[in-house]
C-alpha cells in the first residue's frame, strides 16, 4: 500500500488481533494512525500492519509496573522503587490482600481502632519515643509537622544551608508554605550558629526546623548546629532526618543523622523515610514527644496523608525484624546490600561472568536514595560488551526482557553489579541475554 486511501478499516484489522474488542480497536488505531503518518511522510516499505497490531494489544496489557531487575549497584534507586521489600514484608502483604483486615477495628474491643496503632508501639520500642504515627512519605510527614505545630499565623526557623531541593523538584521553603507557616532564614548558606537560631525566637514561633541536606554535602568552612543544642532552645524541634537510619551501629551509616538520637535529644517530632535506610515501603515516619504527636494525629492533614493497609503490613512486617539487629542484617535487603562481604561479591560476579561472557573489572556502586552521597562502594561488577553492538543497544536489550534487567555505562560498556543482585537474580540476567 503506497496511499492512505489503501489502509483497511479499523475493524477490519482489528479482528485480525486476537484480544479484547477494546483492546484490538486501540490496537487499529494506533498501527493506522502510525502507518498514515509513515505515508505522508514517503515511506514505500511493506508494513505487516497486523504483526503490528497484535504487537501493540500485547504491549497494551502487560502491566505498566513491573518487576525489574536493578543491576545498577544504585542500592536505594528512586527510579526503580527504592528499597526492595524483605520477604516477611512481601509475605505480610500477600496476607493482607487476601480479604478484609483489622484495618481500624479494634479487635479486643469489637470497636472501631486506630491504623495508627499496627506500628506505633513497635516505632516507640525501636526509637525510645513517647508516641508515633505513619503517613505517605517523608515531604507529607514534615508538611503534617510543620502544619500542626506551626500552620497560619506562626513561623518555623530554618538555617539557610537546609533549604534543600528533594527529589522531584520539591523545596522545603514550599513544604512549608503549603503548611501555612511563615518561613523565617537564619544564618547563611555555609554557616549557622546556635546564636542566629536565638536572635530569630518571638511570640510567632512555631517551631525550629533541621533538615536533613539529602544528597548533597557541605564541606570546608562550614558550620552547623547540633539537635541536641536546637532542643535547648525552648521551642520545639522538627528534625527531618531523612533517610531513617535505625541500625545506627553499622559504621558505613555512621554519618547519617540517628533516629534515636533525635529522640534522645528531645525533638518535638522527628521525620525520616520508610523506603530509603529503614528498608520499607513508602512511608514517612513521625516519632517523639507524646503531645506533639498527638497535636500532628489530630490535624486534618493527617487523613489526607494518611498511609494505606499494604503499607501498613509492609511497614509492620519491617519494624518487626528490627527487634532483632542480627536479623535485620541479614533480611533487610539494604542493610544486606551494603554490608556484604568482597568474597560473596566476587563469588556472584564470578558467576555472572562465567554465564554471560563478561568480564570481571573493578567499580564503585552507590548507595542513592538521598543518603550519604559522598560514600563510595568498590567492589567487582562485571562488564560487557559485544563486537555488533554498542553499549546503549546492550543496555536496551536488557530493558525489553521480562523482566527488564537495568545496568550501568560507563567507558563503552554495559557494567552489572551483584552488590544489588541477588543470587536468585543471576540467571535472569543470563536468560535475558539469552533471550536477545
Amino acid at each position: 500500500m503506497s496511499s492512505p486511501r489503501d489502509l483497511p478499516p479499523v475493524d477490519t484489522l482489528a479482528a485480525e488481533v486476537d484480544a479484547p474488542r477494546a483492546v484490538a480497536v486501540a490496537a487499529a488505531r494506533a498501527v493506522l494512525a502510525e502507518r498514515r503518518r509513515e505515508l505522508l511522510a514517503g515511506s514505500s516499505d511493506d508494513a505487516d500492519l497486523a504483526a503490528r497490531a497484535r504487537a501493540w494489544a500485547a504491549e497494551a496489557e502487560r502491566p505498566r509496573l513491573r518487576r525489574v531487575v536493578n543491576a545498577t549497584g544504585v542500592i536505594v534507586h528512586t527510579n526503580l522503587g527504592r528499597a526492595p521489600l524483605a520477604e516477611a514484608a512481601r509475605e505480610a502483604v500477600a496476607r493482607v490482600t487476601l480479604g478484609y483486615s483489622n484495618l481500624e477495628f479494634d479487635l479486643a474491643a469489637g470497636a472501631r481502632g486506630s491504623r495508627h496503632d499496627h506500628v506505633e508501639g513497635l516505632l516507640r520500642d525501636l526509637t525510645g519515643a513517647e508516641a508515633a504515627i505513619a503517613v505517605n512519605n517523608c515531604a507529607g510527614a514534615t508538611l503534617l509537622a510543620a502544619a500542626a505545630l506551626a500552620g497560619p499565623g506562626r513561623e518555623v526557623i530554618v538555617s539557610r544551608g537546609q533549604l534543600v531541593e528533594i527529589g522531584g523538584g520539591f523545596r522545603v521553603p514550599e513544604v512549608i508554605a503549603q503548611a501555612g507557616a511563615r518561613l523565617v532564614e537564619v544564618g547563611t548558606t555555609n554557616r549557622t550558629r546556635r546564636a542566629d537560631y536565638a536572635r530569630a525566637i518571638g511570640d510567632a514561633t512555631g517551631a525550629i526546623l533541621r533538615a536533613h541536606p539529602s544528597n548533597f554535602r557541605q564541606l570546608g568552612f562550614v558550620q552547623a548546629v547540633e539537635i541536641e543544642e536546637l532542643c535547648e532552645l525552648g521551642v520545639p524541634v522538627i528534625d527531618d532526618v531523612g533517610s531513617g537510619v535505625l541500625a545506627d551501629d553499622l559504621e558505613v551509616l555512621r554519618e547519617e543523622p540517628s533516629v534515636r538520637r533525635s529522640v534522645r535529644a528531645g525533638a518535638a517530632l522527628v521525620c525520616f523515610s520508610g523506603d530509603k535506610l529503614l528498608g520499607g515501603p513508602q512511608a514517612g515516619l513521625i516519632v517523639g514527644r507524646g503531645e506533639a504527636v498527638a497535636t500532628a494525629r489530630a490535624h486534618p492533614l493527617a487523613r489526607a496523608l494518611r498511609l494505606d493497609k499494604l503499607g501498613l503490613a509492609a511497614l509492620e512486617a519491617t519494624l518487626q525484624i528490627y527487634r532483632d539487629p542480627e536479623r535485620a542484617r541479614r533480611e533487610i535487603p539494604v542493610l544486606a546490600m551494603l554490608t556484604v562481604s568482597g568474597e560473596v561479591l566476587r563469588a556472584r560476579a564470578q558467576r555472572l561472568a562465567a554465564a554471560t561472557g563478561g568480564e570481571v573489572v573493578e567499580a564503585t556502586a552507590r548507595l542513592g536514595g538521598g543518603a550519604l552521597p559522598l560514600l563510595e562502594l568498590p567492589g567487582p561488577v562485571v562488564a560487557l560488551s559485544a563486537p555488533d553492538q554498542s553499549a546503549d543497544d546492550l543496555a536496551a536489550r536488557l530493558r525489553a526482557a521480562d523482566p527488564p534487567v537495568i545496568g550501568r555505562i560507563e567507558d563503552d560498556r554495559l557494567l552489572l553489579d551483584p552488590r544489588t543482585l541477588a543470587d536468585d537474580e543471576l540467571e535472569l540476567v543470563t536468560r535475558a541475554l539469552s533471550a536477545g
